[in-house]
């Protein structure tokens, strides 16, 4: 790919700042008070429930609307004393893609490029180069209302790369499109990533782990965790779980396990059982004299960590729960 290279990110510095950032819509605060930074060359996940205030942001950082209070810059340039200067650092992909339907993708690459000022010869080098990584080749002229959806997403990211930015915010980029453009889409942000500082929105979880470094989770306009992935898992897994596979009936299975009087939690998902424990306990041998008592033959066990997903779930309803 053109727009990529093999050299790894330089992180030094902070490429996006937040501080004290609420926006008000009426009476609904939806963003509350938030401050975070995000490093050069950093790939940064931000989650949150539908209504959790993350567009809100994301809107707020490309200068797209005004926050109620706080401040930002992007590349040094704050975003409400110099807008026009900080959003020459910014692409930007909204969850509802900015194209003209009656535009080939030629024309509409041609149209983004003279918006970002780009001269007809620098601005032709932009689109060779942005067809290629996007792989929009075999698309240029047709019609961006006759292409699919992953390929109007393509579209969508190739026009906020045009202007060769340092800092792309990407709301939400595989909602909507198949399981292989969202295979090739992420393949995608993982190489633009290695040039560019990048804050991407998403609400499937897995995606999140393959893709970012380092997770900022929002609820109800609030930061309730932001920190890489790895140490997230370990700060939060302050419990036990042990997932078994037993030969047995499983609601029977699970009504005699819960009986195990150290045991804080257990539920099923076929086949297995998740059972857990605060971290310092060993139950182990109580769970084999449990099944072997019953005469039920245990078939796996083994210690797992916390799932993202279940990490998310258990942040927010903390959250909510302080709320």
């Amino acid at each position: 790919m053109a727009d990529a290279t093999d050299e790894q990110p330089d992180r030094g510095g902070e490429v996006i700042k937040v501080a004290s950032l609420s926006k008000s819509y009426g009476e609904r605060l939806a963003v509350d008070n938030i401050s975070f930074t995000i490093g050069k060359g950093e790939i940064v996940g931000f989650l949150g429930p539908n209504g959790a205030g993350k567009t809100t942001t994301m809107r707020a950082i490309t200068g797209y609307l005004i926050p109620t209070e706080g401040e930002i810059w992007v590349a040094d340039c704050n975003i409400r004393k110099d807008p026009l200067k900080a959003r020459q650092h910014i692409g930007y992909l909204p969850e509802t893609i900015p194209l003209y339907t009656e535009m080939t993708t030629r024309a509409y690459l041609g149209f983004a490029g003279k918006l970002r000022g780009l001269d007809s010869k620098v601005a032709q080098r932009r689109i060779d180069e942005v067809v290629e990584v996007c792989q929009l080749e075999e698309y240029l002229d047709v019609l961006t209302g006759k292409l699919s959806k992953g390929f109007r997403q393509r579209v969508g990211l190739a026009q906020a790369i045009i202007h060769d930015p340092e800092v792309l915010i990407l709301d939400e980029p595989t909602v909507g499109i198949d399981p292989l453009q969202v295979v090739q889409t992420k393949a995608m942000i993982k190489e633009l990533g290695r040039k560019r500082t990048i804050l991407l929105s998403t609400h499937i979880l897995p995606e999140v782990s393959l893709i970012c470094e380092r997770v900022i989770i929002i609820n109800q306009g609030k930061i309730v965790a932001e920190d890489n992935i790895d140490n997230l898992s370990k700060i939060l897994n302050t419990r036990k779980q042990l997932r078994l596979r037993v030969n047995g009936p499983s609601d029977q299975v699970r009504e005699s396990l819960s009986k195990i009087e150290m045991l804080l939690d257990v539920s099923y998902h076929e086949p297995h059982h998740l059972l857990e424990f605060e971290r310092d306990q060993e139950p182990q041998a109580e769970v084999n004299q449990v099944l072997a008592k019953e005469g039920w033959t245990l078939l796996s066990m083994e210690e797992v960590e916390m799932s993202l997903e279940e990490i998310f779930v258990k942040l927010t309803k903390a959250a909510e729960v302080e709320a």
